[in-house]
């Protein structure tokens, strides 16, 4: 296992001003996208909308890596060139999701954990020849009465591991993804409280698996609010309080962290990354891995129209500059005012 090569990824996909585009949507996940903007979704539309997402001009100006489906780095654009290189080409890095998705935890009910670890060795060696140099894994959290339970903690915590390790032995750089969800009552200290603890549990497996921490990567939720809960938070009280929390887990070995937008909207997530940005310097970099919060605003855009292509990735790049700003702690709402409208579709 050579680790400069994985170090100098890790350490790439963290680049100041950069951050990574989530494209690793499942294809029911996708449909369901496709379907809020009244498109069909079918393999070659699913196709072309990543195709332009892709080859937006600039991207790399402002996207260091992009996550991709198993699908997705399967295909190609029109001419016959692999989205891998593709993304080469820009400048950005290709990365690939390998979890299978979540499965009832067996005895806890409520409860998930990540499937996908059957046969993992194999698939990270083939995306790895396909072009990937980095790799992800998601587990899930649900906070509510009696959860999450300490065996549910530790079950997608040694799953977490488990992968981690085998993404390094494939040359692969893990990000490393658990995700405490928004979904429930719950305020904010107790949204903080599970964080810890989660993550506690996560860097402990991720030790006594030899994971090598200068080449992974972090990707955990904010600290927020439950999205019924009667107590909002202002961007400064989410900011402290998830820099708090990592303060007190996350090894300063981490080259950067990566937030996830989680169910916010796309100028929540920027504001909050701002605000995050601006309680610097920390031990790591604070940058992000946006699924929703960067395309919402293309697909939008786009309406399933080729003729609408140059609007929809003038307004990936526009959400990506933005993002860029606030990984510098420099985002201002009145920037927004510049975000490129849609145009009426025929």
């Amino acid at each position: 296992m050579e680790l400069r090569p994985m170090i100098q990824t890790a350490q790439a996909l963290v680049a100041p001003g950069k951050g990574i585009l989530a494209a690793d949507e499942s294809t029911p996940t996708m449909a369901k996208r496709l379907a809020a903007i009244g498109v069909e979704s079918t393999e070659p539309r699913r196709r072309t909308y990543r195709e332009l997402l892709f080859t937006t001009p600039g991207i790399g100006d402002f996207i260091s890596g992009v996550i991709l489906f198993d699908e997705t780095i399967r295909q190609q654009t029109v001419d016959g060139t692999r989205f891998p290189e593709v993304l080469r080409r820009h400048g950005v890095i290709p990365g690939i999701k390998v979890d299978a998705g979540t499965k009832p935890l067996a005895g806890f009910p409520g409860e998930v954990v990540t499937a996908g670890l059957d046969g993992l060795r194999e698939r990270l060696q083939e995306y790895a020849a396909m072009g990937a140099r980095f790799a992800k894994w998601r587990a899930v959290i649900h906070i509510g009465e009696d959860r999450p339970t300490a065996t549910c903690v530790e079950a997608n915590a040694h799953a977490l591991a488990r992968y981690a390790a085998l993404a390094q032995e494939a040359g692969l750089v893990p990000i490393v993804e658990p995700e405490v969800l928004m979904d429930g009552t719950h305020g904010l200290e107790r949204c903080a409280v599970v964080t810890v603890d989660v993550l506690r549990a996560v860097y402990a497996q991720l030790a006594r698996h030899r994971v090598v921490l200068e080449a992974s990567l972090l990707k955990p939720n904010m600290v927020l609010p439950g999205e019924d809960s009667p107590v909002r938070a202002g961007d400064e009280e989410v900011a402290e309080a998830t820099v708090m929390a990592l303060r007190e887990v996350v090894p300063a070995a981490v080259p950067g962290i990566v937030f996830l937008s989680g169910g916010q909207s796309d100028q929540e997530a920027t504001a909050r990354l701002d605000a995050i940005n601006r309680l610097a310097p920390q031990p790591w970099e604070l940058s992000f891995s946006f699924g929703r919060a960067l395309q919402a605003p293309v697909l939008r855009a786009w309406s399933g129209e080729d003729a609408n292509t140059g609007a929809a990735q003038a307004a990936l790049l526009h959400r990506a500059e933005l993002n860029g700003a606030a990984r510098r702690g420099a985002y201002r709402a009145e920037l927004e005012e510049l975000a490129v409208d849609p145009p009426a579709t025929s």
